[in-house]
């Protein structure tokens, strides 16, 4: 039997929706369920997303609830995931963001920021779909990124020297989004989404004690195509990703040259849906079918498929 690694990168409530869409269209090619994968590494809304998975939950009903139609369902969303709080840490960010930056231009400089939303909400609706399990760390190997102020570093939470948390709290942090949400206090210290230091951190992987023999990247924010109108800065945000991405997977294949890697990402059908705002609720039912559409040519294709063949057992190529 193989063993698979699963990456979910960041991107939004539109990013979730392409992780619901990719990791539903490979369980109905292959028959593999995520949840069997040796390991799963999530950030920001694959964060998420990786609860969901880590809880058995992965299903149409964890992504569209009780709701009847788009625009209920965008409107379910919207409540669920942002949740109004008094913004807070305006010195915290002058001295962890602001001034730092000055010496050190770069996205660091939004991290700590005062926001209008608080994460609670986001784990209360995931506490609805998975139930206790977010109270407690999943008994297979799972690691949920997050970007720590006071140190200014990458934390992977769930692997060996990182804090000792419950999903809850690590999902919480990995999906505060600056900016957008406040940053979550745990222990005295203060993190906030770990897209600010990798938008995959696919190198994580090589934490495992043997090298995998596949591993799944789904990158909602490291498109290698541009969609006609796009705004300036969806390009700059794709070749950000895709780079730190690439390098990621060049500093795996260096160290496990046997590996299959497979990277799904978003084609600008499913890029008209996704941007150029990838927090938008009401984009996330287009952006999950469209996603859908995508993968039937993506996982198609000769060499993708014949890595899932290899590794995933008889695929049925539905």
């Amino acid at each position: 039997m193989s063993s698979v690694g699963l990456v979910l990168g960041g991107g939004g409530v539109t990013g979730a929706a392409f992780h619901f869409g990719a990791l539903l269209a490979l369980e109905m090619a292959t028959g593999w369920d995520p949840n069997d994968a040796d390991v799963v590494i999530g950030t920001s809304s694959g964060a998420v997303v990786t609860a969901v998975v880590r809880s058995g939950a992965l299903d149409l009903d964890a992504l569209v609830g009780e709701a009847r139609g788009h625009e209920e369902l965008a409107r379910s969303l919207s409540e669920r995931i942002y949740r109004r709080a008094a913004p807070t840490g305006l010195m915290r960010w002058v001295r962890r963001g602001i001034l730092p930056a000055v010496r050190r231009p770069g996205i660091q400089v939004t991290v700590g920021s005062p926001a209008p939303y608080t994460t609670a909400g986001i784990v209360e609706w995931l506490r609805v779909e998975t139930g206790t399990s977010l109270d407690a760390w999943p008994n297979r190997p799972t690691v949920i990124v997050a970007y720590e102020i006071e140190s200014r570093a990458r934390v992977a939470f769930g692997t060996e020297g990182s804090p000792d948390v419950s999903l809850a709290a690590a999902v919480a942090a990995s999906a505060a989004v600056p900016m957008v949400f406040q940053p979550v206090a745990i222990d005295g210290r203060h993190y906030a989404d770990g897209g600010v230091a990798s938008g995959t951190s696919a190198d994580l992987v090589l934490g495992s004690a043997e090298p995998l023999d596949l591993l799944i990247v789904i990158a909602p924010m490291a498109s290698l195509e541009n969609r006609r109108g796009a705004r300036f800065y969806e390009g700059v945000v794709d070749r950000l990703g895709a780079q730190a991405l690439g390098a990621e997977l060049d500093r795996i294949g260096a160290e496990w040259p046997d590996t299959d890697v497979v990277v799904l990402r978003p084609d600008t059908g499913v890029l008209e849906h996704t941007r150029p705002n990838p927090l938008s609720t009401s984009a996330a039912v287009p952006a999950f079918l469209s996603t859908l559409q995508a993968m039937q040519t993506r996982l198609a294709d000769p060499e993708v498929w014949a890595a899932l063949e290899r590794h995933l057992g008889s695929p049925t190529r539905a």
